[in-house]
């Protein structure tokens, strides 16, 4: 057990996970927690993303192509869902997001003729999955280099920023706890991209897909975050944070509130539909059963543990749910007190006690900001 964990395609798997499901819940913490919108079908967008990507790769439409058409598909999804339901109050645009979401895994699950039913996707072109040359992984090393740098710099800014706000809060020029706090983390943080990048290197260098696909993976999360990031700081995000708040404002002051909510609900079903086809590379087998609910909720633990609002926040988020599955996956069982289905009640019975304190300790959130709140609106 200890070599499996030590060995680098167990590292990769890690990662690869973490990346998907963190550009997974960016597209609903853009829909929660930047327009406060109550998404519980998020999975739907998913679902899409993943079986087209497959399908139509599957037909001859080159990887790219297929890949724009999923996104296109959850967009798509969004449009119709969002102008049946954003104009209503906000729990018929939760009960309906439900409800689309088992209505498309259902459809997955039945129509043989479209997605092969139960029997599954199998066999579908995957991306990089080719043996490079020498000077070719030397390349997708350098590529994951400049990812690992970019992340410890993006680490950095986010804690000079808090550094500088802790300063100067409400007149006082000194916070004693608050730059502790924030050395804590950059320790920790570098500490997780180094562990990271060790193993990544060394899977890069000695090839396989799975390596390749979480060097793709990484790289598209990358873009995703810094376009979100620059979303998030546009007079486009202001505007949205503004309908989170109090849409009656943006109202008063001439915005078309449904149309800027429709757009956010669109944008963040089509990332959830390229995390989808990450998703898709990942499994190289889809099954409805690949698309239970729980996904959607796994999404919603990521987002208020990391803080709705935060696109950090949410990275982190799916850092700490992956290193809490891994951990207790593995070690739960090798204390002899529980079986294998007691263990796994267990966990989940944890990370809800972990939520419940964290909602009474810390509401916003890990890196969330208690004034951009969302939580008991």
């Amino acid at each position: 057990m200890t070599d499996f964990i030590a060995s680098s395609g167990y590292w990769i798997f890690l990662i690869t996970s973490m990346a998907v499901y963190a550009l997974f819940a960016l597209g609903l913490n853009l829909q929660w927690g930047f327009t406060g919108l109550i998404n519980f079908g998020h999975v739907a967008f998913m679902t899409l993303g993943a079986y087209a990507t497959a399908l139509l790769t599957l037909r001859g439409v080159p990887i790219p192509l297929a890949v724009l058409a999923g996104m296109a598909l959850a967009s798509l999804l969004g449009l119709l869902i969002g102008a049946a339901t954003l104009r209503l109050r906000e729990d018929y645009l939760a009960i309906v997001t439900i409800g689309v979401s088992e209505l498309i895994r259902l459809a997955a699950l039945n129509e043989e003729w479209l997605t092969q039913g139960s029997f599954g996707v199998q066999r579908f072109p995957l991306p990089l999955d080719f043996q490079p040359n020498f000077p070719s992984k030397i390349l997708f090393i350098l590529l994951f280099t400049a990812l690992a740098v970019y992340a410890q710099g993006l680490l950095l800014t986010s804690l000079r920023r808090q550094w500088k706000e802790s300063q100067a809060v409400q007149g006082k020029s000194y916070q004693p706890r608050k730059p502790l706090a924030l050395i804590v983390w950059g320790a920790i943080g570098t500490a997780l991209i180094v562990l990271a990048y060790i193993p990544g290197a060394i899977s890069l260098y000695n090839y396989s897909f799975k390596a390749g696909l979480m060097l793709l993976t990484l790289g598209f999360l990358a873009l995703v975050y810094t376009g979100l990031d620059w979303i998030e700081q546009s007079p486009w995000g202001r505007v949205l944070k503004a309908i989170r708040e109090d849409e009656e404002i943006p109202r008063a002051l001439g915005k078309n509130v449904f149309w800027f909510k429709l757009q956010s609900f669109m944008l963040g079903g089509a990332i959830a539909g390229l995390a989808g086809a990450f998703f898709a590379w990942q499994l190289t087998t889809l099954y409805p059963n690949n698309f239970e609910p729980l996904l959607t909720f796994n999404a919603w633990i990521i987002v208020v543990l990391g803080g709705a609002g935060s696109n950090a926040g949410t990275v982190l988020g799916a850092i700490i749910f992956w290193a809490y599955d891994s951990l207790t996956r593995i070690y739960l069982p090798q204390l002899g007190f529980l079986d294998q289905s007691q263990a796994g009640a267990f966990r989940v019975m944890v990370i809800g006690l972990i939520l419940m304190v964290l909602m009474v300790w810390r509401p916003q959130g890990i890196l969330g900001k208690k004034e951009e709140l969302t939580l008991g609106r």
